[in-house]
């Protein structure tokens, strides 16, 4: 057989040839598309991370010039059907109506679980997990009716987000945790009703009531397993509420064979109980070995012991929630208590690995303002002389978390705390033993409710970092506004970047624990019946879309 002449047998053709360019051109342009996708971040649970840093250093787009110039403002306004409690998740890519989008995801009050296309705002697929509870026990801290108030967590292998709805039922109180597929929102599996028992200090049985529990913490997706946390509603019925954590295995949704009950004393003279688990809506955070760590509140100072009654502590517990490993109680524990003072209404930030003797670190703070710097490896224990900590600084009432990232400079750790009214920045140092030294702060943000807000972090890497705040309502039009500082322009006051109003909140009675999300080159702000999305406009802010949201359908797999 002849062989096939490489030289002679095939003829130049422009026409041939102009095709095979379009054609390579296509090919280089979808891939680069496709990698483009590829590179952007999602955020899937609260704060970021388990270790709940607030912190996306994947942040390429906005920097602290273009913040700063009039290219950045707000692009759309997304009507919600009820307030928003919930920190918005993003994940890039879904495959949802008919189509492949970009989605942001919001749950409300009315127990409405969004999925919106972050470019246009348009809502492409929304659904209503049952009918929420109105004004439950009269507590008023909340909206006329609550329904999703913590923040769902995604589990990007799977495509399935974990949402807890408080629904009512046959004139019951129910909570329920679904497993709902990210692009048509339905139920893959069954609900979980909440339900848990845990025998008290004489032998006796309680049981989980749905009526007198809160469930206000983020969710926690890790160890294969969702976390969730509850307290009270208002502290009202203490007789019978009390704080929890309980497990699920994430693939079935099948309740784990152990729960976490912080006050497990089967008595008490002025039948006060609690020991909730509410933290301002930050979520539960994990260590490196997959610990659960979380702080409690309130309950009667005279039944502390440490062991049955867990009240004003971090709490550190194995994953499977069979053993407390570990805790802190400050010293002034009674006096916290006596005042409602509450430890927990912040969370536990877990700082990442540090250099020095001691790498693994944690921050907490509370209502009485101090912020203490543990050893997450000993967090301390409890002793009515001193605090068995590293170090304690005072920062303002907290009803608030704490932030984190790394300074492009020095290369090491800064702690963002957020209570009273301003934004501080510490060092963290490590060359002789473990302190946070207190770097920068900024103006007065202002806000009318508890002291104390969030914060977010965004950085490229270790550059261009950002901080990102939310103040709390204030003024006649009780608008919420939106903050961005840059924390690199040296000097103890932080250069404001950005300010503007990013919502209302007309519900006083409750605080307003928004979190501003930061994510490719968009900030996104869920509040009182809206979500206002946030980005670079060319220096065009009169494109602003307002979009009506959709009616919203049922479950499939409600129950």
């Amino acid at each position: 057989m002849k062989a096939m002449s490489t030289t002679t047998d095939c003829k130049w053709n422009p026409s041939i040839a102009r095709i095979a360019m379009l054609a390579v051109t296509a090919f280089v342009f979808m891939n680069s598309a496709e990698l483009q996708a590829a590179a952007q971040t999602s955020v899937t649970t609260y704060h970021y991370d388990n270790y709940r840093t607030g912190w996306n250093q994947k942040e390429s787009v906005l920097t602290p010039s273009n913040v700063a110039s009039p290219s950045f403002g707000l692009l759309h306004q997304v009507q919600l059907d009820d307030q928003v409690d919930a920190q918005p998740l993003v994940v890039p890519g879904v495959a949802i109506a008919g189509g492949t989008h970009d989605v942001v995801y919001v749950v409300t009050e009315k127990n409405t679980v969004y999925a919106i296309d972050v470019h246009t705002g348009m809502p492409l697929v929304s659904v209503n997990l049952g009918t929420a509870v109105p004004l439950p026990l009269g507590c008023n801290n909340n909206a006329n009716n609550v329904g999703i108030t913590s923040t769902p967590v995604i589990d990007p292998s799977s495509n399935t987000m974990y949402v807890v709805a408080y629904t009512l039922e046959n004139n019951s109180q129910v909570y329920r945790l679904h497993a709902l597929d990210l692009g048509t929102l339905t139920d893959k599996l069954p609900s979980a009703v909440v339900s848990a028992q845990h025998t008290l200090t004489n032998g006796t049985v309680f049981s989980f009531n749905a009526q007198y529990q809160r469930q206000r913490p983020a969710l926690l997706l890790a160890n294969g397993g969702i976390y969730v946390g509850f307290g009270s509603f208002c502290d009202f019925s203490a007789n019978l509420s009390r704080g929890w954590l309980l497990g699920w295995t994430a693939a079935t949704l099948t309740p784990f064979p152990s729960s976490q009950l912080n006050d497990q004393q089967a008595t008490d003279s002025g039948n006060f109980f609690l020991s909730s688990i509410w933290m301002s809506g930050y979520g539960p955070a994990t260590d490196d070995s997959g610990n659960i760590l979380f702080v409690t509140g309130n309950s009667d100072a005279r039944t502390y012991d440490g062991i049955t009654n867990l009240q004003e502590s971090v709490v550190k517990i194995s994953n499977t929630l069979t053993a407390v490993i570990d805790l802190f109680t400050p010293r002034n524990q009674v006096s916290l208590d006596n005042a409602d003072a509450d430890f927990g209404s912040g969370g536990v930030m877990v700082l990442p690995d540090q250099p020095g003797s001691t790498p693994h670190l944690a921050v907490a703070a509370g209502k009485n303002g101090t912020m203490f710097l543990l050893n997450e490896d000993n967090l301390g224990h409890y002793s009515p002389k001193k605090n068995n900590v590293l170090a304690s600084y005072s920062i303002g009432g907290c009803w608030c978390g704490e932030s984190y990232y790394m300074d492009p400079k020095d290369g090491l750790g800064r702690v963002v705390s957020s209570g009273g009214s301003t934004v501080e920045v510490w060092k963290v140092e490590t060359k002789i033993k473990p302190a946070l030294k207190k770097a920068a702060s900024s103006a007065f943000i202002g806000g009318g409710q508890d002291p104390g807000f969030f914060t977010s972090i965004s950085s490229n890497g270790s550059t261009n970092p950002i901080i990102w705040a939310l103040s709390r309502p204030s003024g006649s039009g009780n608008n919420i506004s939106l903050f961005a500082f840059d924390p690199e322009t040296g000097g103890s006051t932080l250069k404001q970047l950005f300010q503007a109003s990013a919502g209302t909140w007309p519900y006083l009675g409750g605080n307003a624990n928004l979190v501003p999300v930061v994510a490719n080159g968009q900030v996104f702000v869920a509040s009182y019946k809206q979500l206002s999305i946030f980005g670079l406009t060319n220096g065009v802010t009169n494109g602003l879309s307002s979009v009506t949201k959709p009616k919203a359908t049922k479950a499939a797999n409600q129950q």
